[in-house]
């Protein structure tokens, strides 16, 4: 039980660090320090429900269509060989993130705005439902993958939110970004070998 939740654990944060609209909204509204419990809260309870539709949805197809497993996790392997590949080309780049002043002043905007970066995404369906969901079922304890990834999204968002004023400096630099996008391209391609290699 304590190694698939520590690997869920594991890959629920290489996946859920990458920089994208979502983590930029949160750092930014971090960075204001507005509204920093509510957006946490809508990023990591969806996340929470997407995890377990993908736990419970994945484990219910490989018990009555196995192949369809062997078609997602090819379909997770060209995605992540995608994604490791973007984010270290990107890393090429001297771009930093504008995690600007400001943040959404309302609290009905600011937790519209979080809804939509999170459901509107159609990225956090593969990451999170599939991908998440059939390396789940590669456990015994698949459940408690699954409850290992969602403590790894809690602690994310939560980090990034109320970590944000701290990490102001050093993520206001191009070079951290050039390291972050470094390793998360190097993380996803190690997934990537993992599953093409059937583990």
């Amino acid at each position: 039980m304590l190694t698939s939740s520590v690997a869920g654990l594991l890959t629920g944060l290489s996946l859920i660090v990458a920089i994208g609209a979502q983590n930029a909204f949160v750092l930014r509204q971090g960075l204001a320090r507005r509204h920093v419990a509510p957006v946490v809260a809508v990023c990591a309870i969806s996340d929470l429900v997407l995890i377990l539709a993908g736990v419970a949805g994945i484990g219910t197809v490989v018990e009555r269509a196995g192949w369809l497993i062997d078609v997602v996790r090819w379909a997770g392997v060209a995605f992540l060989t995608w994604y490791g590949v973007t984010a270290l080309l990107r890393a090429r780049r001297a771009e930093s993130l504008e995690a600007a002043t400001g943040g959404d002043a309302t609290l009905g905007r600011a937790v519209r705005t979080a809804v939509a970066l999170t459901w509107l995404n159609p990225h956090v369906y593969l990451d999170t439902v599939l991908l998440l969901g059939s390396i789940a079922n590669t456990h015994d304890h698949r459940w408690w993958f699954g409850a290992g990834a969602a403590v790894a999204s809690l602690l994310w968002f939560t980090g990034l939110g109320y970590g944000a004023r701290r990490a102001h400096r050093l993520l206001s630099t191009p070079r951290a970004w050039q390291v972050l996008d470094v390793l998360i391209g190097l993380t996803m391609l190690a997934i990537a070998a993992s599953l093409a290699l059937g583990g």
